[in-house]
């Protein structure tokens, strides 16, 4: 793709300047409604489980195209979870439900999706965010900030001319809400596209987030399940 991936754009200080508000919030409309194919409008659904902002390319018109398909794995027509032995996926955007129980589905990919919203209006990484003792993340550091009613203090400096407050806050309440800790709580990437694309002022209040990643001397995978879905912080690296 002639602008490379999105990664390339938001988290460079100064590559971020040549997206607008307007220009994100389409890339993750874009996000959000070629998920929804996959989950949906295929003849296979097909779960992604390594949505990241690297694996999203932008092209000529900034268009966003999900890439790599090499964890992906197509279900059946009516389900809409599996399980797995192996966990693989990419450390900061998988669910803590794949993480721990080897759980993955199309809420999996809802949660990841939630992770990229984030670092799209903030221009931060998830993983090795560090902004203070209380929050190590930036799902973290959002969840503060939305608990302390602050909400524009997440937003990417770059954005401050462009920025439309309502739209913004819209999609920090909707990336906070497919964040959640049980999966069951998540939105269908569908009701995520009529939040985004809809006129709704009143949208459900989210609950914490999964976990919260702390700092991890280990960059090795572990087998041993962790006590609480707050102390999840092995790297889980896409092979």
């Amino acid at each position: 793709m002639p602008n490379k991936s999105l990664d390339f754009f938001i988290f460079d200080q100064k590559q971020s300047m040549s997206l607008d508000w307007e220009m994100r919030f389409n890339i993750i409309l874009g996000i959000a409604r070629g998920i929804l194919y996959l989950h949906q409008d295929t003849r296979l659904r097909i779960i992604h489980r390594d949505l990241k902002t690297s694996n999203i390319l932008l092209d000529h018109k900034m268009n966003p195209k999900i890439s790599d398909f090499g964890l992906a794995r197509i279900v059946g027509d009516r389900q809409t979870e599996a399980i797995t032995s192996k966990v693989a996926g990419t450390y900061g955007y998988i669910s803590s439900e794949y993480a721990i129980d080897g759980i993955f589905s199309i809420k999996s990919d809802v949660f990841s999706f939630g992770v990229v919203l984030l670092e799209i209006i903030s221009g931060k990484r998830n993983t090795g965010f560090f902004k203070s003792k209380q929050a190590m993340s930036l799902l973290g550091y959002a969840w503060g900030l939305w608990t302390d009613n602050v909400l524009m203090d997440l937003m990417d400096e770059t954005l401050q001319d462009t920025c439309i407050a309502d739209q913004f806050v819209k999609c920090l309440n909707i990336g906070l809400l497919c964040v959640q800790s049980n999966p069951s709580d998540r939105p269908t990437m569908s009701i995520v596209i009529k939040m985004l694309d809809g006129e709704t002022v009143n949208l459900p209040t989210p609950k914490r987030p999964a976990f919260v990643i702390g700092r991890d001397q280990s960059s090795s995978t572990s087998s041993n399940k962790p006590e609480s879905i707050n102390e999840v912080t092995n790297s889980l690296e896409a092979r």
